[in-house]
């Protein structure tokens, strides 16, 4: 293995999944603005997921459609005189 090419300032950070407000520490090397009272009273970096293995449906199984940018309604008025067309034949 080559040396020195893996990163030396991992610390704790929080990851914080949007969707359902679940939190989580973990250690990383990520840059981050936002910082967050973790339950020991220490402030730590916060990171800020749409989507984690606490919300996505693979992990879940339950299929909850998580749109934060709007993509699924774009799509469905992009695509919504096909959809009529084929409902109507």
């Amino acid at each position: 293995m080559k040396k020195d090419i893996h990163p030396k300032n991992y610390r704790l950070v929080v990851f914080k999944d949007m969707s359902n407000e679940q939190t989580f520490m973990s250690r990383s090397t990520i840059n981050t603005k936002d910082t967050i009272v973790w339950e020991d009273g220490k402030e730590y970096p916060l990171v800020k997921l749409e989507i984690s293995s606490t919300s996505h449906p693979f992990y879940t199984g339950k299929m909850k459609l998580v749109d934060s940018a709007g993509r699924v309604d774009k799509f469905n008025n992009k695509y919504k005189k096909f959809f009529e067309k084929k409902e109507t034949k």
